[in-house]
């Protein structure tokens, strides 16, 4: 599996890339769809779906041009389902911005705990605070975490757009992330990647 990045936007979000063999995840096309869509193309992989780690206006600014281009499907949680259509619930409105986005036609349910699209086996842990339906993507055979806004390298996700809670973010984290091995590596919404066992060390939030 090969995951690669651009990063997007006024807010330097990343989306990124999963591709396996000839299949291709999207994740989080937060902005500039010219780009996203070049490198597509790039990468010489048939696009299957798309995956949202949550819908703030800053990860599904060019989701229509994307699933628009391609007929793919959307997942994203069913918590959020109405986010992608409201300035208010995606916090474009926050930043006088005016972004928005169809509803993604596969709402994942709360019970759901793993996904299979095409060739990818794919884990899915709850990480709420930073956004109510924050998921973050775990595939376990590469030892690779896709976790949005919650967990940064050395930091977390801010908490103070709508439905953020510090406390259950660190919950989350602690709970759905850092229980997970050492040598995994974190992808976030922002930022360079980490390992797990780096953010024990040295993210302040988590030292002992």
């Amino acid at each position: 599996m090969n995951i690669s990045r651009i990063v997007t936007g006024v807010a330097s979000e990343n989306c990124y890339f999963v591709q396996k063999n000839d299949q291709l995840l999207i994740i989080d096309p937060g902005a500039e769809p010219e780009r996203i869509l070049d490198k597509i193309d790039s990468l010489a992989a048939e696009p299957i779906a798309i995956l949202l780690t949550h819908a703030h206006f800053d990860h599904i600014g060019a989701l229509d041009a994307i699933r628009q281009a391609y007929d793919i499907p959307t997942y994203l949680s069913m918590i959020e389902k109405d986010w992608p259509m409201s300035t208010e619930l995606n916090g474009s409105q926050f930043f006088h911005f005016d972004i928005t986005a169809a509803q993604p036609d596969q709402l994942i349910p709360e019970e759901t705990d793993q996904l299979t699209i095409g060739e990818f086996q794919i884990d899915i842990r709850r990480t709420p605070g930073h956004s109510p339906g924050s998921l973050s993507y775990i595939f376990t055979d590469d030892k690779v975490v896709i976790s949005g806004d919650a967990l940064f390298r050395e930091s977390i996700g801010r908490t103070d757009l709508h439905g953020g809670d510090q406390a259950t973010l660190l919950t989350s984290i602690r709970q759905q992330l850092l229980t997970l091995p050492d040598d995994y590596h974190i992808y976030p919404g922002h930022g360079m990647s980490t390992t797990i066992a780096h953010e024990k060390e040295h993210n302040i939030f988590f030292m002992a």
